[in-house]
């Protein structure tokens, strides 16, 4: 037993939790309702990330993926989902590790959640409106317009410079 209680390692834990909740519901319905899209960041070297060769070449690092219209299969497990998304028509399968995902946001709601790398994480300040950064720079993720099928994101575009 330790002498302090790792809240960071608790709160990443339930907000994954959260997120997998959120994907079971939006496989069991088939859609997301009304304007919700999803940009989900994540590290593409990490342990069970499983990306086609291309994918991987193009983003060796890092990788966004947007959930919106058009998406199949989508799994959800207690540690990870999986997902056929649209690539320049081009359907590609994915299995991301929540482990893996650095960023989630739902920008019609100005919702997000960001997870730190290092082991000793904290709660920022609640910002007014419902967003919730897990994060230790203060960076935000602006709104990009919806589009009909999946697309790559540059993380980049959503940094304030």
């Amino acid at each position: 037993m330790t002498d302090t209680i790792d809240y960071g390692k608790m709160m990443h834990n339930a907000m994954r939790g959260l997120m997998a909740d959120l994907l079971r519901k939006i496989a069991k319905d088939g859609s997301l309702p009304g304007e919700h899209h999803f940009f989900i960041c994540f590290d593409t070297n990490h342990p069970g990330v499983d990306i086609a060769d291309w994918l991987r070449d193009r983003y060796p690092e890092e990788m966004t993926i947007v959930i919106q219209h058009w998406f199949e299969n989508l799994t959800v497990l207690d540690d990870r989902f999986s997902i056929t998304l649209n690539f320049n028509d081009s359907p590609e399968p994915l299995v991301v590790p929540y482990d893996a995902i650095k960023t989630f946001v739902d920008p019609s709601v100005e919702f997000g959640l960001r997870f730190e790398e290092e082991e000793e994480t904290y709660l920022e300040e609640v910002p007014e409106s419902p967003m919730i950064m897990i994060e230790d720079e203060h960076e935000e993720i602006a709104e990009e317009k919806p589009k009909k099928e999946a697309e790559i994101v540059s993380l980049d575009s959503f940094r304030k410079e």
